[in-house]
């Protein structure tokens, strides 16, 4: 962790500058920063008056120091300026860790990334992308391997500084057709050997069978890092809530990666959101412990006590979610026992609510026939952690009422009603998109019973 307050010539001069150079760089306009990508590469101004106390882990072998607050890019705005805007108060701050992906907002977010920070020097942000060749029609050699290049063109770089086999836990015989038989993963591997690509690894869900085929492997395969979804619900209840017996809890993956010297990257620190939606009796446990904490800083120091993890991603598209993460990691303050033990009561307790474990990451849209997929699954767990549901026997006095507050509830979620559960075919293409492996028919079912009953 380093913690130093630095002026601006200062703060230059650690990223390579020279003394010459940094004054040069002084020297810009104050406008410069704001330019969005008709600035040229690597000409934005350090705003080093800002008070960067972020928090910093070391990447093993590299010694590369990676912000504790990683930048998740997955649903930003569409809209250039602003996330330059995004990007450049999170770089003031000290947050250097940057992840997309081709598939994310149909390739629009690398473009995105690669526009905003290409104005920033090489050296001062580290980019992460991924292998997004799940659809079995890129799992060719030469499609993901284009795949692999489009990213470089996007993202406006000559390396890359972290890059993963995407999604990995769909069964081995899809993990064979995607990146072993057709040679990718060698390809890769030759590639991080040349220095096109600086750090290797996977992210995971599913089938835990996966993560450990490729993890008991790492004496071949040397992984840089592997990237998990850990948070403190899912540490011990994730493959309990999720009913699915080849998966595994956080804390099996996050132990045996620190058991195997692998550094973990961190997902869904929030579960999607939903900590920010929890049931007001288990938030105003949180409250009564600190009262200014947001839920969602609870869970981001819950995940940045653990010393394995490298860094944790935020999907942050709002300033002020922004401020406020930047704010919990500057510096980060670790859990107490006594925290911890509150937060794992805590998760003993959501674990017991009939919630769909959906984390709204929208991989299985979109629907053929327009369902808003995790529209429905947000606005069904809302329902559940405020109480309306699951609605009482037929002859409790409010029956009817919580019924019709939740079919109100659903109409002003989604005015379009094309959008609703309802209109589900149980096609079942979007099961092999989830990587929550969730029966998505069947929880749509569940809302449309609901609805139905009489």
């Amino acid at each position: 962790m380093e913690h130093k307050d630095m002026n601006r010539r200062q703060f230059l001069q650690k990223l390579g500058f020279g003394a010459s150079s940094a004054l040069a760089m002084m020297a810009l306009e104050p406008l410069n920063a704001l330019a969005g990508n008709k600035t040229k590469p690597g000409t934005v101004r350090y705003d080093a008056t800002a008070d960067n106390r972020m928090t910093y882990r070391v990447q093993h072998g590299s010694g590369r120091k990676i912000s504790l607050l990683g930048f998740g890019m997955m649903r930003l705005p569409d809209n250039q300026e602003e996330v330059d805007r995004l990007v450049d108060y999170a770089i003031a701050h000290g947050v250097n860790y940057f992840d997309t992906a081709p598939m994310y907002m149909g390739g629009r977010s690398e473009v995105l990334t690669g526009n905003t920070l290409s104005r920033f020097p090489r050296e001062s942000y580290h980019v992460a992308t991924k292998m997004s060749n799940q659809n079995r029609r890129l799992w060719s050699f030469d499609d993901s391997k284009r795949m692999y290049e489009q990213s470089f063109e996007r993202l406006k770089v000559d390396y890359i500084d972290y890059y993963l086999l995407h999604s990995i836990g769909g069964g081995m015989e899809t993990l064979k057709g995607r990146f072993l038989d057709n040679g990718i993963l060698d390809f890769l591997l030759k590639e991080r050997e040349a220095g096109r690509i600086r750090h290797l690894g996977f992210s995971y869900h599913g089938d835990v069978r996966d993560f450990d085929w490729l993890l008991d492997r790492h004496d071949q395969y040397h992984w840089d890092f592997v990237q998990i979804q850990m948070n403190f619900l899912d540490w011990r209840h994730a493959s309990l809530r999720q009913g699915r017996r080849r998966d595994a809890d956080a804390e099996y993956l996050y132990d045996k990666l620190e058991k195997t010297g692998v550094q973990a990257v961190i997902m869904e620190p929030l579960r999607g959101g939903a900590f920010g939606r929890m049931a007001s009796e288990l938030a105003d446990q949180l409250k009564a412990v600190r009262p200014d904490d947001s839920t969602a800083r609870w869970a981001f120091r819950w995940v940045g006590s653990y010393p394995n993890v490298l860094t944790t991603l935020s999907g942050m598209n709002r300033m002020e979610h922004l401020v406020d993460n930047v704010a919990t990691f500057s510096p980060l303050e670790v859990c107490t026992d006594a925290e911890n033990k509150l937060l794992a009561n805590i998760a003993d307790q959501m674990s017991g609510f009939p919630t769909i474990p959906c984390t709204t990451c929208a991989y299985c849209m979109p629907c053929p026939y327009g369902v808003d997929i995790p529209g429905n699954f947000a606005y069904y767990n809302e329902a559940v952690n405020s109480h309306v549901l699951p609605l009482p026997d037929k002859a409790s006095a409010d029956y009817a009422a919580r019924k019709q507050q939740f079919a109100d509830g659903l109409k002003k979620a989604l005015p379009d009603t094309a959008r609703w559960a309802n209109q589900c075919t149980d096609c079942e293409e979007c099961l092999s998109k989830c990587p929550q492996q969730i029966r998505i028919p069947n929880q749509m079912a569940r809302i449309v019973e609901t609805l139905r009953r009489r």
